[in-house]
């Protein structure tokens, strides 16, 4: 798929305003998808010319998420709310992602039940070096409203 048919960020995922960090998606094929980011000199999680490692969880969940929209797009539905349950073997090569640094986000299905739960492997690569890397699992129910109201349960 090439960039110019990829719809704009914001349509894929159930995020707004500061909590939206992915800029765009880059590629989605099958269970794969690749994202960018560029880290911001000023966003919510800057802090000393960058943002702590610890935010690569977030941009691996947020590429999770724009998959799971797309997925959703394909079949006419908007993006859903996700949740994340856990993050294994997170390993991230630096302490922070450098103001302005551009950080590709590439995740892959592994599974996902029938249920909605569903595992990916997460890598963030700058100019094809490995900075972090992990293994999400994920929720997706149904009825999202209905889980969060305890009716679904």
């Amino acid at each position: 798929m090439t960039e110019t048919t990829l719809p704009p960020i914001l349509d894929l995922v159930p995020h707004s305003g500061p909590m939206s960090l992915l800029d765009r998606v880059i590629a989605v094929e099958g269970e794969r998808l690749s994202a960018e980011v560029v880290v911001p000199a000023d966003g919510l999680f800057s802090h000393d010319g960058g943002v702590g490692a610890w935010v690569g969880i977030e941009y691996m969940a947020q590429a999770i998420a724009a998959w799971a929209g797309w997925q959703a797009r394909q079949l006419g539905e908007p993006p859903r709310i996700g949740l994340l349950l856990g993050t294994r073997r997170y390993r991230c090569g630096v302490a922070r992602f450098a103001a302005r640094q551009r950080l590709q986000v590439d995740i892959e299905r592994g599974y996902q039940a029938d249920n909605g739960l569903g595992q990916f492997e997460c890598r963030i690569h700058v100019d094809g070096e490995e900075l972090a890397s992990a293994t999400l699992t994920v929720f997706g129910p149904n009825d999202p409203s209905a889980f969060l109201n305890g009716e679904n349960v």
